[in-house]
């Protein structure tokens, strides 16, 4: 069934020094979630510069200030989307797979997927497919604990997987490094959600099964029927919502995500 959502996010940031802004906010369109209406509104010293996000999903905005910095993002979206259980998906060979998606195999920045090769063999052997890609999930859900102090912007799924704490980031950066480890692509995604606390910019992974890609939030707050993809990528490197090109200091955030229906 369909779902409509509000969503609101303000932003404000102190800029010492001139620089550049990288911006992440705005809701994707896509075949399965459409906008109804948006505005974004950026304070910058010189006019926004679009270019797509990663897979073409999503876009960024370039942008440029020195002082304040801030930006405003409204938007009233619907997610219509059909969520197929997961451990009824078949497995597909590594070798069958496009060749967009043949990267997601591959270890990045945050999610050092070969050093958990090891781990994934010795504890789910036996299972493939949909099956193997849903114990992963439990297994993620049930190992961690969610903890806002429980990591740092430079925590990698290697990390959390010793620590076993952390944020809505940590559990997908696990979550797709043991995924990619089982040989199921996978990758991040920034989006929005209702329910998530605190109210946030939400991070779940996207795995690849039967030939599509399946949302998944290992933190279980967010139902993969509901969430609203703002981009995708290989980890947070890719995902972030701000990416600042010198150095930045928080004087305010929010983000609400409301249902309408």
């Amino acid at each position: 069934m369909p779902t409509r959502l509000s969503i609101a996010v303000d932003l404000d940031y102190g800029l010492p020094e001139p620089a550049d802004v990288l911006l992440q906010i705005a809701a994707a369109a896509l075949p399965d979630q459409w906008i109804e209406s948006e505005a974004l509104d950026v304070w910058s010293d010189l006019p926004l510069a679009a270019v797509p996000g990663e897979e073409g999903i999503g876009q960024r905005c370039w942008s440029h200030a020195v002082g304040r910095f801030t930006a405003r993002y409204a938007a009233t979206l619907v997610v219509d989307r059909l969520v197929h259980p997961l451990h009824r998906l078949p497995p597909t060979p590594v070798r069958h797979l496009p060749g967009p998606v043949v990267g997601y195999l591959m270890p990045s920045r945050y999610c050092p997927s070969d050093k958990l090769e090891g781990f994934v063999r010795a504890e789910f052997a036996g299972l493939s497919g949909g099956a193997l890609a849903a114990a992963l999930t439990e297994w993620t859900a049930r190992s961690l604990r969610y903890r806002p102090s429980g990591s740092t912007g430079t925590t990698t799924a290697l990390d959390t997987f010793a620590s076993r704490e952390g944020v809505c980031r940590d559990y997908a950066h696990l979550l797709v490094a043991l995924a990619r480890a089982a040989e199921i692509p996978a990758r991040c995604v920034a989006a929005y959600a209702p329910d998530v606390t605190p109210p946030d910019f939400h991070a779940v992974a996207e795995l690849w099964l039967d030939g599509g890609w399946h949302l998944v939030d290992a933190t279980g707050m967010a139902s993969p029927a509901e969430i609203a993809r703002i981009c995708v990528g290989r980890d947070a490197t890719d995902i972030a919502f701000m990416t600042v090109f010198g150095t930045a200091q928080l004087i305010a955030q929010r983000v609400r995500v409301d249902r309408l229906d």
